[in-house]
């Protein structure tokens, strides 16, 4: 017996020490819990993001076009964004001379008279100019910089106005419901159904009529096409707070009584943003060629101020320089499809980033 109550004290107190023993690692002699490391939300997002070479890619494209138009004409001072150069040929014309012979008749000859330098127009790449010249002797690289910068600067105030709108709009709709959102969503209704182009155009010859500057005219068409582009964003925002704002957070936040407004735009938005910054990255891309193709077609930015598809539209004055001076033409034309191959590709890339389904 004495033999057997030892044994079970030996048993026992083996058993203790098994359970009060702290685990260690193999490697190293110290607990495994000080080696685990919790990660972030926002740092798997941003691991996810970087393990893709498309989003890499487009970033690494965006970073160099916003260099490119915000510091080269720092680096670059050289011409200005409406400067001519007449430094070309020296232009001759044949002036008319009228005088009086012996004989009281009027006699008149033409002579040649030199009427000055013209216009180095079209030129070809060279170290005086790198890109060559357009039409106008105006350097084809410094407008590349400047338009770069109100095609740029011009599609991000428009994104970012429509993503404020639908946010607003969209949370009001969803949030409520009832009256308040059948009378937003349609207004959605008939805001889409309206052509854009056409009322462009009307908007355009009525800045026409009321002189407002060229440097300042797309501005005026991307206001009235933000007000006719929000309602996409509502819809999307309102379908994601339809489904939010029955959760379990959402009803302890009713319960503790934080107001209206902090329940849409601090516990609803903040989680619709995901799908948002997709949306938005992805609506930069078709922005840029929306502000191209009204400067193209002589609506937004013109001439002598540069955007993208100000210095295309060249192209369709003149057949001649389409068919000889890419130069002139070519580098805008890639701009605008590096810039939208761009946004595709970290928009993709924050897509798959902010999936939460995804796992590797």
């Amino acid at each position: 017996m004495d033999q057997n109550e030892k044994l079970n004290q030996a048993e026992t107190s083996a058993l203790e020490a098994s359970e009060n023993k702290t685990v260690t690692n193999p490697a190293e002699d110290e607990p495994l819990e000080k080696n685990v490391r919790l990660m972030s939300p926002m740092r798997m997002v941003m691991r996810r993001f970087f393990r893709s070479k498309l989003s890499i890619v487009g970033l690494v494209m965006i970073v160099a076009l916003f260099l490119f138009c915000w510091l080269g004409p720092v680096v670059y001072p050289k011409w200005g964004e409406t400067e001519q150069d007449m430094s070309g040929k020296i232009d001759y014309t044949m002036a008319p001379v009228t005088y009086t012979d012996e004989n009281g008749e009027e006699v008149t000859f033409y002579q040649v008279v030199e009427t000055g330098k013209r216009i180095n127009s079209l030129a070809k790449p060279s170290s005086e100019h790198l890109l060559g010249t357009d039409k106008d002797g105006r350097d084809v690289f410094t407008r590349l910089m400047y338009g770069g910068r109100i095609s740029l600067a011009v599609s991000f105030i428009a994104v970012f106005a429509i993503t404020i709108f639908g946010i607003v709009f969209g949370g009001i709709a969803g949030y409520f419901g009832g009256a308040i959102d059948n009378i937003i969503m349609r207004i959605c209704d008939v805001l889409m159904c309206l052509p854009g182009f056409p009322i462009l155009l009307i908007i355009s010859t009525l800045l026409d009529a009321a002189n407002v500057e060229s440097s300042s005219r797309i501005y005026f068409l991307m206001a009235f096409l933000t007000l006719f582009s929000w309602p996409g964003t509502a819809r999307l925002v309102r379908g994601q707070i339809l489904s939010l704002r029955e959760q379990e957070y959402m009803v302890a936040a009713e319960a503790m009584g934080y107001s209206t407004k902090r329940k849409i735009f601090k516990h609803l938005v903040p989680n619709v943003m995901p799908q948002l910054i997709v949306s938005m990255t992805l609506s930069l891309g078709s922005m840029i060629l929306y502000e191209a193709s009204l400067s193209y077609l002589n609506m937004g930015v013109r001439a002598p101020y540069a955007a993208w598809g100000t210095m295309i539209n060249i192209v369709a004055e003149d057949q001649n320089i389409l068919q000889n001076f890419f130069n002139v033409w070519g580098p805008p034309g890639l701009c605008i499809i590096v810039a939208v191959l761009a946004f595709n590709f970290i928009g993709d890339g924050l897509r798959d980033a902010l999936d939460p389904k995804m796992r590797r």
